[in-house]
């Protein structure tokens, strides 16, 4: 082996060692314990500003539209929710808005993996993710790579890849945000299998499983719930999931395990607070969520769009920030050795 397919080899492996690294769902975990008496020490006043750090639309958008809808159903809170877009600067706007919320406990966000790679990408946020208050962990996504039903030529990873050669840097990748989960899943396929697909960056998931309608974009890699209504009206079609094994809604539809790359990666679903809440707020949050995630309305979304992951709050949940912040990094750093590596040999 030459030393620039060792370092092929080696990457790669750096990358399927690093996206298996986060607590595997189905495990359950030692939560920190609240009492009654501590929820009922603070309750809502006033409306509940629900900060979403991506646009209108997408698998986040969708999800607290969702809890918010199901929770003044249920009565579950005796305020409403103010759900606020702010996907700038790839989720940066919303986490630099939460930072500056400083004590306050009424304001909360729910989060996607931006949540660990932008700060790492524009550290001049000057925010630290382990500084925000730790609520639940909902769910954690899962993300398939999608095409135009159009595109009859292109039914399996091996045709994709045939189809995204052949085009080039013109082949489209539409994701959510430069340089969050869908660009890094953007820049992974194009380093293990050798393309040139050129990513572009837009607002929300909704506008992503659009373009792919559209055909403004040759592929994405949408969450179920972002694809979800086209994927039933036959105007989408999924090729490959990247997680270990198949989905339960998508039987017929391998994982790329299958497919000789052992690659999973997952988002999570968390509801965050400000850094500094109160701990008489934060147990009540706590508690809302943890007694949401067990209800049969959410447990009900979580399997319609297959959602996975147990419930995390407190400690555990910042442990996993942090796990989750350092697999990114590496993710990162090993992408980049690729990438370069890929753009060397292109060159010889």
């Amino acid at each position: 082996m030459n030393s620039t397919a060792f370092v092929r080899h080696a990457a790669i492996a750096c990358i399927a060692a690093a996206a298996v690294l986060h607590c595997t769902p189905g495990i359950a975990q030692q939560q920190p314990k609240t009492t009654p008496s501590a929820s009922a020490a603070w309750v809502p006043t006033k409306p509940i500003e629900f900060v979403v750090m991506a646009g209108k639309g997408g698998g986040a958008d969708k999800a607290v539209h969702f809890i918010a809808e199901a929770m003044a159903k249920e009565k579950l809170v005796p305020v409403t929710f103010d759900i606020v877009n702010k996907p700038g600067k790839s989720g940066g706007e919303a986490m630099a808005y939460l930072n500056s919320k400083k004590g306050d406990n009424h304001t909360i966000m729910f989060t996607l993996n931006s949540f660990y790679t932008t700060p790492l990408r524009q550290p001049e946020l000057g925010v630290d993710i382990s500084d925000f208050t730790p609520i639940g962990r909902l769910a954690e996504d899962v993300f398939l790579l999608w095409v135009n039903s159009d595109r009859k030529d292109i039914n399996t990873i091996d045709d994709f890849v045939k189809a995204a050669q052949s085009k080039g840097s013109q082949w489209v990748m539409s994701g959510t945000g430069q340089g969050a989960e869908d660009s890094m899943l953007t820049d992974f396929l194009n380093a293990t299998y050798d393309l040139k697909m050129t990513y572009r960056a837009l607002k929300g998931g909704g506008a992503v499983a659009k373009e792919l309608v559209e055909k403004k974009a040759d592929s994405t890699v949408n969450n179920p719930s972002e694809q979800a209504k086209y994927y039933a009206e036959g105007l989408t079609k999924p090729i490959v999931v990247f997680t270990s094994k198949r989905l339960p809604a998508y039987q017929k539809i391998p994982a790329l395990r299958e497919t000789g790359m052992d690659f999973q990666y997952f988002m999570q679903r968390s509801v965050v607070g400000a850094p500094g809440m109160s701990k008489a707020a934060q147990a009540y949050y706590q508690q809302l969520f943890k007694k949401f995630f067990a209800s049969a309305a959410w447990q009900g979304y979580r399997e319609k769009n297959s959602l996975g992951g147990d419930f995390l709050t407190g400690d555990a949940l910042r442990n996993y920030w942090m796990k989750e912040r350092e697999k990114h990094a590496r993710w990162k750093m090993a992408l980049e050795i690729m990438l370069l590596k890929g753009a060397a040999g292109g060159k010889r």
